[in-house]
């Protein structure tokens, strides 16, 4: 025998399974995969159940709601989906553990924000606080338009010096800027006694050129001196 195999032969062997404790281990799988296929065949049970109330409830013409009693997150997720494939709407409401429970619409009888937002917080609804909240929203409609209204009316523009300036320059200086800055007919906005240039359009055109004349004698000058 070589030195491997007395080694090995030396090893402790790990400690077998006695066939009591294989047993055991044999029958909580077997009940454990009972119980997840009981559980499988109560979730089945429940969708048909489910399936056949919501056809029932969308044959009938003469109701435009379907309410289930509280149930827990797995079974409410199966309402939700057989309503949804049946092309209805959903909604859960409630308290989760307590009364958590679901209310399936017909698409054409799906409630208004105000009635979802009354039922989240466990209200009633009626009629008659529909028409409570619809003349709430229509005076605050009324009331929106109406301060827009009277605040373009009262909006006054900054259309002088003296009033956009006087906190500046005080308001009698600012008069007197605003004076100096009327409109003149004959020039804009510039008085005529600021206009310090008389000439006509002509004689400025003139001097222009003469003055651009001098300019290239002045340079022709200048290059001969050079030479």
């Amino acid at each position: 025998m070589d030195l491997l195999g007395s080694i090995l032969n030396s090893m402790d062997k790990p400690p077998s399974i006695n066939e009591k404790e294989r047993e055991r281990i044999k029958k909580a799988k077997e009940a454990m995969q009972k119980q997840q296929n009981k559980e499988k065949e109560k979730l089945k049970a429940f969708r048909e159940d489910i399936e056949k109330k919501i056809n029932e409830f969308e044959q009938d013409e003469t109701k435009t709601k379907l309410e289930f009693l509280p149930n827990d997150r797995i079974f409410r997720t199966i309402i939700h989906e057989v309503a949804q494939d049946a092309d209805m709407v959903s909604y859960s409401f409630g308290e989760e553990g307590v009364d958590r429970h679901i209310v399936v619409y017909k698409k054409q009888f799906v409630p208004c924000e105000d009635e979802l937002n009354a039922l989240r917080r466990g209200e009633e609804w009626n009629e008659e606080k529909a028409k409570i909240i619809a003349e709430k929203r229509k005076q605050e409609q009324l009331e929106k338009e109406e301060y827009k209204k009277k605040k373009v009316e009262t909006f006054v523009p900054v259309s002088n010096y003296q009033t956009k300036y006087q906190h500046l320059i005080g308001l009698e200086a600012a008069k007197d800027a605003a004076r100096k800055t009327e409109i003149n007919k004959q020039y804009g906005f510039v008085p005529s006694e600021n206009k310090k240039d008389s000439r006509s359009i002509e004689q400025t055109l003139a001097d222009i050129q003469n003055k651009k004349r001098m300019k290239r004698t002045d340079e022709i000058k200048s290059d001969d001196n050079v030479h």
